[in-house]
């Protein structure tokens, strides 16, 4: 299994997926601005791996804290979250990583300062090994969804890469695959930063799983002529009512598919589910630097002065959505009532 990001005694160590494909390099972060850093220059990237990059981050910067007792140590972490919290503003699992921190922090104030930040430490281990455990899951929820043989299109990076491990909706598409199901994946390039063409294709390859890369403006036209059986993808964050945030490009892919009555799946961690945001409106969307768009591969292919917008991520209403695969299970419209009803049946990763 691909090791996006691990503890180690040196620091938190990272692939680095923007040397991906042709590179396989590591980064170690020494402290919380080195992972900060590493968040918002997408070394990682991915919701679920962000919220756990976001934990050892907190739990790095409050382990090399000089703070003489717990409310002085409180004080560093709030700051260490302030940082990290700036990263990445549209993926959820970002500030729910945060909060469980803080959590963490508030069952454990009354130890020794040592003990505390040993605590803390365990628990960005313990989301880790957890996030695995609910991708597994989830795929194990998605994978009877998948058709028995055929083409599942998937647009920009839902696997390992995008997680701690296995992935979410590469996870679903694995775990059909172990399953005996006979897929290819079409693999939508995912412009302007290429998570499709370099990073979705290196995973399945590595895995063996057939994959063709296409270009984002031929999805349509290949659902028509009837070479898509499915569609899967992740998210960065699910409002209540199903509505849907993830990569720019995927609310048209969602389109497409309701037109051309091809099946559209949403894979993420129940984490990812923000029942506090009533719907997709309510979704703070990132915008990334103009470099992405004005250069590519260092070189510029835009003219001096153009106007640039390059929004990370668009919104897909409900409507379009077949169903959302959680750890907890298939959750399908209405998503107000299905989602709420999932709240109430966590998985018990101590049991998987």
């Amino acid at each position: 299994m691909i090791k996006t990001l691990e503890w180690t005694s040196a620091g938190v160590r990272f692939i680095d997926q923007t040397k991906l494909p042709t590179e396989e390099t590591y980064i170690t972060a020494k402290n919380y601005q080195e992972v900060a850093d590493i968040i918002s220059t997408m070394v990682v990237r991915g919701a679920p791996a962000i919220g756990v990059a976001a934990a050892m981050g907190i739990a790095i910067g409050v382990l090399k804290s000089e703070a003489s007792d717990a409310a002085a140590l409180r004080h560093d972490l709030n700051h260490i979250c302030d940082v990290i919290g700036k990263t990445r503003p549209t993926a959820v699992n970002l500030f729910w990583a945060i909060h469980r921190m803080k959590q963490k922090f508030d069952t454990v104030a009354h130890l020794s300062v040592p003990q505390i930040k040993d605590a803390l430490v365990k628990e960005s281990k313990r989301m880790l090994v957890e996030d695995i455990a609910s991708n597994q899951a989830m795929g194990r929820h998605g994978a009877v969804l998948m058709p028995a043989t055929g083409n599942v299109l998937t647009h920009c990076n839902a696997g390992a890469l995008a997680t701690a491990g296995y992935g979410t909706a590469l996870g679903v598409i694995r775990a059909a695959v172990e399953s005996g199901k006979k897929l290819h994946v079409f693999a939508d390039e995912t412009r302007p930063f290429l998570q499709g063409a370099r990073l979705t294709a290196w995973e399945l390859m590595k895995d063996g799983i057939p994959t063709t890369v296409i270009p984002d403006s031929s999805a349509g036209s290949m659902m028509r002529a009837g070479k898509i059986g499915a569609v899967v993808v992740g998210s960065d964050r699910i409002a209540a009512n199903g509505d849907v945030a993830n990569k720019i490009g995927t609310y048209q892919v969602a389109v497409l598919a309701k037109e051309n009555n091809v099946p559209f799946y949403v894979a993420a961690p129940f984490s990812t589910i923000d029942l506090a945001t009533p719907d997709g409106a309510g979704i703070p969307i990132e915008q990334r630097s103009a470099t992405e768009m004005t250069h590519f591969a260092g070189k510029q292919i835009t003219p001096d002065g153009v106007g640039i917008a390059n929004p990370a991520f668009d919104v897909t209403p409900a409507k379009y959505v077949t169903a959302i695969i959680t750890e907890r299970g298939v959750a399908r419209a209405p998503y107000e009532a299905s989602l709420a009803e999932q709240r109430n049946h966590p998985l018990n990763f101590d049991a998987s």
